[in-house]
């Protein structure tokens, strides 16, 4: 019997994972970073040389890549291979090659059966670009988050200077709108809100306005 399945949607940089992780901790239930498991996927594209236009070749490939979820010390981590790679996961060549690689049938197929596993037995928080329309169809609770372009271009620039990377704002506010125009017309899976989902702008929101929320929406 699955427990209670929380879906949060939406485009790159809309505090998805941030307000995932806040609510899974609150409720006391499991966040699974779908996200993480895609990179880390694009990860061991990168890693193998394979050519990222070149979609047969990410499908064959895709079958040598165990990717696996655990957690340490209360921490969730993403194994590719046996190796920790949640340090590896975050640049923004990553976030570029995983649009890619997401968008062929074989790698989503792979990480969906994974993420569908987890949440058989477990209450869940999952977040991606398609949890609540392909993932988790029945989830108990949807969520789509959005804010404007240049309010998640500044977060993700905010993100990577924090973490003493050297970051480009109009740059990465290129990418954001690439990688959106990319998550939006893929023929598998596209970006797209649930229509029984509920829709938050997180533009002019803190991070706990969005978390309570959404915890305010939970059932039980």
């Amino acid at each position: 019997m699955s427990g209670f399945d929380i879906a949060i949607d939406g485009p790159a940089g809309a505090g998805k994972s941030t307000i995932a992780k806040l609510v899974a901790k609150e409720k006391n239930m499991i966040y699974v970073d779908t996200g993480a498991m895609y990179r880390a996927m694009a990860l061991y594209m990168l890693r193998n040389k394979v050519d990222l236009e070149d979609r047969d070749a990410i499908a064959g490939k895709c079958q040598g890549a165990e990717i696996t979820i655990k957690y340490q010390d209360g921490v969730q981590c993403v194994f590719l291979n046996g190796e920790n790679v949640n340090d590896l996961i975050r640049t923004e060549e990553v976030s570029i090659a995983a649009s890619k690689t997401s968008a062929v049938p074989e790698v989503r197929k792979k990480l969906v059966s994974l993420q569908q596993e987890l949440a058989i037995t477990e209450s869940v928080v999952m977040d991606g670009r398609d949890i609540g329309t392909k993932v988790l169809p029945n989830a108990r609770l949807k969520i789509f988050l959005t804010a404007s372009t240049k309010v998640r271009a500044r977060r993700r620039f905010d993100e990577l200077l924090e973490k003493g990377m050297k970051a480009d704002l109009m740059e990465i506010e290129k990418d954001i709108k690439e990688r959106d125009r990319m998550d939006m017309t893929r023929a598998e899976s596209p970006l797209v809100q649930a229509p029984d989902s509920v829709l938050l702008d997180t533009s002019d929101m803190s991070i706990k306005e969005v978390a309570d929320k959404i915890i305010s929406l939970v059932d039980w």
